[in-house]
């Protein structure tokens, strides 16, 4: 393999992972859902960034760091409110859960909240924009094959992560329904503090 081939490869795979074990909406959305229904029902979950990112990526190789602001900022806000709203739902499920097995959204729709998740958060599009795009553009300028080998390392790599992670809060459900009760009243909080979180960040209060 070329020397800049690897490099790339390697700059993937290492970004990749701290996108992924860093706290965010996504990663609070997928602890939810892997809580709620294990990780078989959780692991299509794991492929939403494959899909969500498509556009994020047209957008930013297109006018790059040139995203309006105030387009970001309405997003925070429909992102933060829309955290809130699954914070909301993963509350209830709390509130109704019984000893049996945990409940769960139907698979189509929970892949959809996954996918508006991750459309509406800025972070990929200011990660894009960032690091990912200028990266992508001087290695399809180098070599087409250089951007390919870019783009599958990093999503390629953040399957594998993921799948670990959510096989990892998983888990927990199998130290007993209480501590799965916890857990999901945890992955509630998560959820609502990323979306106040988000909503006051596109206010302009940063922390």
């Amino acid at each position: 393999m070329h020397q800049n081939m690897l490099n790339y490869l390697l700059f993937a795979i290492g970004y990749s992972f701290a996108c992924v074990v860093q706290p965010g909406p996504f990663q609070a959305f997928l602890l939810s859902q892997s809580l709620m229904s294990g990780w078989r029902k959780a692991f299509p979950l794991i492929f939403i960034p494959l899909i969500s990112d498509i556009p994020v990526i047209f957008i930013v190789v297109l006018i790059l760091s040139n995203l309006p602001k105030e387009l970001l900022v309405i997003m925070q806000f429909l992102g933060g409110a829309f955290l809130l709203y699954l914070a909301f739902k993963a509350y209830l499920a709390w509130k109704t859960f019984t000893t049996g097995e945990a409940p769960g959204a139907n698979k189509y729709s929970t892949f959809f909240k996954g996918v508006v998740i991750n459309v509406l958060n800025p972070n990929a599009y200011i990660g894009w924009g960032l690091v990912m795009g200028p990266m992508l553009i001087k290695a399809w300028t180098e070599t087409p094959l250089n951007g390919i080998v870019l783009l599958a390392g990093f999503y390629g790599s953040m399957v594998v992560y993921s799948f670990g992670m959510i096989f990892l809060f998983a888990t927990a459900r199998n130290f007993g329904p209480r501590v799965t009760k916890v857990s999901i009243l945890v992955s509630a909080i998560a959820l609502a503090l990323f979306g106040v979180y988000q909503i006051l960040s596109g206010a302009g209060m940063h922390f």
